[in-house]
């Protein structure tokens, strides 16, 4: 348990110091007025408090991606904790922090706007298109994944919790964002908090240690997988939420329409994904803790997958009624995200065509089709759904966080903090799509040298086109003039 409690050390630790350094090369102005005043309308922009402000973000971007990824993710061993620390500090707060900023320097635009407007409009189409088939890849993975679990609950079938699932997504997609989002979240955290604490606690006091405590420090970065799966890059789209997520840039720009000052972007935005962080560390450590061997926990996993990991050890640790609950807090988290991912994809799509989602028959329009194709997708293979799900999620990552080092290029701000972690994003999702059976199942040596050689072109390519701009510079404070 000290490898657990000093990996979230770490993660807070990181928040005061690497977080307060991204804030300060942003530079947020307290002065602007934020898309929540500029542009209300009583639908998608409101002004929220502070802490209800952070607390739907943290629940609309930790979906089920931080708890079964983890899961799967401690298979490999401890080195999956480490992925969660280093890569949430720095590169999926860093991801989350200029996704939502950016959206609010651009008056609440969603991804494919801000990517658009960074990297041109080819990005900008590609990304359209990209954002909207991730969203709806994630609105029926976390769809499937709660009802199964609540099905493990109950005496219900499963499509019968899938449909009621999907009733709550129209409702929560269409409806102002403060009549129902704003209102069940406050409930929702206290689920979500019961289960987090619950968990670890009931760990403590279970006398359960590391599988890997005998094996000594050395197995700190040795692959246990009982299958022998390599750590690279697998692990790196394994685990997503947690550590980087793209998904998480599509849920931003929601915040950014409600957020009421800029200097609340650290807190809300870099402070979400730390959160979300906290979640995927305590689900690892339950990984490598519950079970005596990784190849005990495959067992498992091959018998219910990861929601029957999670019913086993809730249960286990919290009792009946305490595991009840525990489930019911993990549940949450896919509702949470599930149903902000449509709204999202509805309001990408309003933006492409242009069409204002005050009026209630508007929103209807691009949303009843919407879940019509969900529920088509909804049939097909949830194992397969997930993988690409993982592979569009990092790459939706890498093409954000090219689009943040753009916008600090041109800017003349310090832009390796996202372009460092756009490089080796873009190395890991284009290795993986080359070797992976859905992909194009080269060797891993083969797929390995493409997702180098393609990245350095990119990189070269991105310094060729991206030098910094005086008028951007000049842009920016005509508008902090403007509203000072």
């Amino acid at each position: 348990m000290i490898w657990f409690f000093l990996c979230v050390a770490l993660l807070i630790g990181g928040y005061f110091t690497y977080g307060v350094l991204i804030e300060r090369i942003f530079d947020p102005k307290e002065a602007l007025k934020t898309p929540a005043y500029v542009s209300q309308d009583g639908v998608d922009y409101v002004p929220m408090s502070n802490a209800k402000v952070w607390l739907v973000q943290l629940l609309n971007i930790a979906g089920l991606g931080p708890v079964f990824g983890p899961i799967l993710g401690a298979l490999y061993g401890p080195i999956a904790m480490l992925w969660i620390v280093v890569g949430c500090i720095f590169a999926g707060a860093v991801h989350d922090y200029f996704s939502g900023m950016l959206s609010v320097r651009q008056n609440g635009a969603s991804v494919p706007n801000i990517v658009g407007k960074q990297l041109g409009a080819v990005m900008k189409q590609t990304m359209n298109v990209f954002a909207v088939i991730l969203l709806l890849l994630v609105g029926v993975v976390f769809v499937l994944g709660p009802a199964k679990l609540l099905g493990s609950l109950t005496n219900m079938e499963v499509w019968i919790w899938t449909a009621i699932i999907f009733a709550y997504y129209i409702l929560a997609t269409i409806m102002p964002i403060d009549k129902i989002i704003g209102r069940l979240y406050p409930f929702f955290g206290g689920l979500l908090l019961f289960m987090s604490f619950g968990l670890i606690i009931g760990l403590i006091y279970s006398g359960k240690t590391f599988f890997i405590a005998a094996g000594g420090i050395e197995n700190l970065f040795t692959n246990l997988h009982p299958k022998a799966l390599p750590i690279w890059p697998l692990i790196f789209i394994t685990i997503a939420c947690g550590a980087i997520s793209g998904f998480h840039s599509t849920q931003s720009p929601l915040m950014a329409r409600c957020i009421q000052n800029e200097k609340n972007g650290r807190f809300v935005f870099y402070g979400a994904m730390i959160g979300e962080g906290i979640i995927a560390l305590i689900w690892c450590t339950l990984g490598l803790t519950f079970y005596e061997t990784p190849a005990a926990m495959n067992a498992v996993l091959a018998a219910g997958g990861p929601a029957k990991v999670v019913h086993e050890v809730s249960t286990t640790l919290l009792g009946g009624l305490g595991g009840f609950l525990a489930v019911l807090g993990v549940v949450v988290l896919p509702i949470t995200s599930g149903d902000t991912a449509f709204r999202a994809a509805r309001l990408i799509i309003a933006e492409f065509i242009k069409m204002p989602q005050k009026d209630f028959d508007k929103r209807l329009i691009i949303s009843v089709p919407l879940f019509v194709i969900g529920y088509f997708v909804s049939k097909s293979d949830f194992d397969v759904i997930w993988r690409y799900f993982g592979w569009a999620n990092q790459t939706v990552a890498a093409v954000m966080l090219w689009a943040a080092a753009a916008y600090l290029v041109r800017h003349n701000k310090f832009h390796w903090v996202c372009t460092v972690p756009a490089i080796v994003m873009t190395t890991i999702v284009v290795a993986f799509i080359a070797n992976a059976k859905i992909g194009f199942g080269l060797p891993m040596n083969t797929a390995t040298t493409i997702g180098i050689a393609f990245t350095l072109v990119s990189t070269v390519v991105f310094f060729l086109r991206i030098r910094p701009n005086k008028e951007a510079i000049a842009e920016e404070e005509a508008l902090v003039s403007k509203q000072a």
